[in-house]
């Protein structure tokens, strides 16, 4: 049987600094949010793959996006079971399931259980912590 483990991706402060944009640094590294309607991708719904900005590990696809009406991009479902990590969020005085990238830790956004068959689930994403890949 081959071995799944997916490779960690670690870099220094400085290194995601000099690859990350100002905001995209904020976002995935110091756990920021982009505010509502501001962002890449929250109203954008054409055919393909969102990446993470950090590290390209495919995070969701387009056939899982929806619009969750919240002003952040929206899916009810990874690509894997390890694309993302949750993590507990207690900060601002609220309970809160973190998102992370499974690959290299960028702070993504949050999970809600008040989504979309099948799951139920909403991704509620930050546009900034990923890019876009086309289908082709």
């Amino acid at each position: 049987m081959a071995d799944t483990t997916i490779a960690k991706v670690r870099k220094t402060d400085a290194e995601w600094k000099e690859q990350l944009t100002p905001e995209q640094y904020r976002i995935t590294r110091q756990h920021g949010t982009e505010r509502a309607f501001t962002g890449p991708y929250w109203d954008s719904f054409e055919t393909g793959l969102y990446r993470c900005v950090g590290c390209n590990a495919p995070l969701f696809r387009s056939d899982t996006k929806f619009d969750a009406g919240c002003g952040w991009p929206s899916y009810f479902e990874a690509v894997s079971p390890d694309a993302v990590t949750e993590l507990r969020d207690t900060t601002y005085g609220m309970v809160r399931t973190e998102i992370r990238c499974g690959t290299c830790d960028a702070h993504l956004g949050h999970v809600f259980p008040d989504g979309p068959p099948p799951t139920g689930l909403r991704y509620c994403i930050n546009g900034h912590a990923m890019v876009f890949e086309p289908e082709k």
